[in-house]
């Protein structure tokens, strides 16, 4: 049906303080508590649409926003048979691209140790030749931290165990074929079994020509490729929950169409036309005649203009929405599975709690209000951050490619790994946990003194008016307003500069936020209910991903945060941690 495989292929792409109150460390909650919100319309909604799918019965966006019946917990039946997802799993072999990302690294981790009889897994990686792709192999994957509960359980066999399991491809998912070698391409189509897609551009606001060319044809390429494998039984596609865009009320587990936009509502919005958009980026750069600099803020702001346009808050779901629309409508009888998380943040339990890679969304909020910089962000207290930790992403995967793959029916299935509708978190909450934490185990200065501790961030209505105050309060907006000429110390000139790069970056950060921090949009995921139904409590124990468990509180007391001190702020284990946290 498209012709256009090439057209992208030019583009690169310690102690416990007095008075402090800790959540509990040993244990967090088992008993299942889904729906405790307040008692406003929206909680109502949410609550008529669980009843509805607990009841069998379909639910759609306008029964959501209608019915007003009591609420009702769905309990999670026993299945004693379960998935078999370690028999489903083992033995087969796996082309996983995106595996030195966030969510890969978890994937590839968990597979090695929860299924050690795993035959080869073909990773992916984006290098200049096969040295460098083993370099790359060793340094962001086997000689990482999240691999030491494996290093320990192999010894001294465990450089050789990883290189008998991991195969590196140098390949790159943005050219065409997958710029691999023909022979490598040539033995992964006769060998491989399961083809997992987690490469991803995750910038919300990149380059338009980039974006489509790593998120929208980058699944296109690699499902060409799946059609070449001779014994191919499943391919899982790691996407977002907010392929949905703008969508408000419940939002179902439902595959997206091709042409499909959220403001398709609305006369003056075309249809969607996936292959216009790649024409569009094309034409705009033979046509463009200024600076790099100019040019790739051309591409940023088109990217940005393009997905509000159709109903979608950025470039990156904007793109991410095009992929999965040209999955649905290509993928022939490839059975697929498209996993969409909401905003993925650090392990709940394995291989260990709190392992995080790089600032995820939430955490510039979190570091930059523990250090002082941050007063205020932007966003209604009461809106609803969709959480989930990394490790039961993966977990989720795993078990639904043990369903999906045990059935062997071509077809796609959605499923939502998020936390709005089954054990929802505001955003205010998520900031006093915040403050609390850093209250009492504040970070160290520059010189080692103890900062104050943290007040309660302010939350202002817009991005405008956040951007107003903060420009308001800071010694380079007040000397602005004064007419001040630069200082002349270059010690404090120094220090000025630095604080306008921190506002410009907390302003931007609050306009690309804005959407989410006022997001009105709750993720069914009845789908995701009947996987963990069907599992066994063996198999709910070892691949476990029932967000209804989560205490938010310990978690992000307890878990997270220390774990961005530990990975993110590199401060030491001791400095993190309170006294009871190895019981946890």
């Amino acid at each position: 049906m498209y012709s256009f495989q090439s057209l992208l292929s030019t583009h690169c792409a310690p102690a416990i303080p007095s008075g402090c109150i800790v959540a509990n460390s040993f244990h967090p909650k088992t008993h299942i508590s889904p729906l405790l919100i307040s008692s406003c319309q929206t909680s109502r909604n949410i609550k008529s649409a669980l009843a509805i799918r607990a009841a069998g019965k379909n639910v759609d966006h306008d029964d959501a926003i209608s019915t007003t019946t009591n609420s009702t917990t769905v309990p999670l039946m026993e299945s004693t048979d379960g998935l078999g997802i370690v028999d489903f799993l083992q033995g087969k072999n796996y082309f996983i691209t995106g595996a030195t990302g966030f969510v890969g690294k978890v994937f590839v981790e968990k597979m090695l140790r929860a299924v050690p009889n795993v035959g080869k897994i073909f990773l992916l990686i984006k290098a200049k030749d096969k040295e460098a792709a083993t370099k790359r192999l060793q340094d962001q994957i086997m000689d990482t931290e999240l691999f030491k509960s494996l290093e320990k359980v192999h010894g001294t066999s465990y450089k050789t165990f990883m290189k008998n399991k991991l195969v590196p491809v140098v390949g790159n998912v943005n050219e065409p074929d997958l710029g691999m070698d023909a022979d490598m391409a040539s033995e992964i189509a006769n060998e491989v079994d399961i083809i997992v897609n987690s490469a991803a551009n995750t910038t919300f606001d990149d380059r338009y020509d980039v974006t489509l060319n790593t998120n929208t044809m980058g699944p296109y390429r690699l499902l060409g490729f799946a059609k070449k494998c001779k014994k191919l039984s499943l391919f899982l596609h790691f996407s977002t929950a907010y392929v949905h865009g703008k969508r408000k009320g419940i939002i179902l587990e439902r595959p997206l169409c091709e042409g499909q936009s959220v403001a398709e509502a609305e006369e003056s919005i075309p249809v969607l036309d996936i292959e216009a958009e790649i024409k569009l980026a094309l034409n705009l750069k033979r046509s463009f005649s200024g600076t790099e600099i100019a040019w790739n803020q051309k591409m940023k702001e088109l990217g940005m203009e393009r997905a509000r346009a159709y109903g979608w808050q950025n470039t990156y779901s904007f793109t991410k929405a095009m992929g999965e629309m040209l999955i649905n409508s290509t993928r022939g009888d490839i059975p697929v599975v498209i996993i969409r998380p909401s905003i993925i943040e650090s392990t709940f339990r394995e291989p260990f709690p709190g392992w995080i890679e790089g600032s995820r969304m939430l955490d510039p909020i979190i570091i930059g209000h523990a250090k002082g910089h941050l007063t205020g962000f932007v966003g209604h207290p009461e809106t609803v951050i969709d959480i989930v930790p990394v490790d039961m992403v993966v977990n989720a995967s795993m078990a639904a490619m043990a369903k999906q793959g045990l059935a062997g029916k071509p077809g796609l299935i959605v499923y939502h790994i998020t936390s709005s509708v089954a054990n929802p978190v505001n955003f205010h909450t998520i900031l006093k946990f915040s403050s609390d934490h850093f209250n009492c185990f504040p970070i160290k200065g520059l010189k080692g003194l103890k900062t104050t501790g943290t007040t309660d961030i302010k939350l202002f209505r817009s991005a405008d008016i956040f951007s107003s105050n903060i420009w308001g309060e800071s010694t380079v907006g007040q000397n602005e307003l004064k007419g001040a000429a630069a200082p002349s110390d270059p010690k404090l000139r120094r220090r000025q500069e630095t604080e306008y790069r921190k506002i410009k970056l907390y302003i931007h950060l609050a306009k690309l936020y804005e959407p989410y921090s006022h997001y009105g949009g709750w993720f069914d995921s009845g789908n995701t209910i009947k996987l963990i139904r069907d599992m066994s409590m063996e198999e709910r124990e070892n691949f476990g991903f029932d967000v209804q468990s989560i205490d938010w509180e310990h978690y992000f007391l307890n878990i997270h945060i220390p774990g961005i001190r530990r990975h993110v702020m590199k401060e030491p284990h001791s400095l993190c941690f309170n006294r009871t946290d190895e019981n946890s």
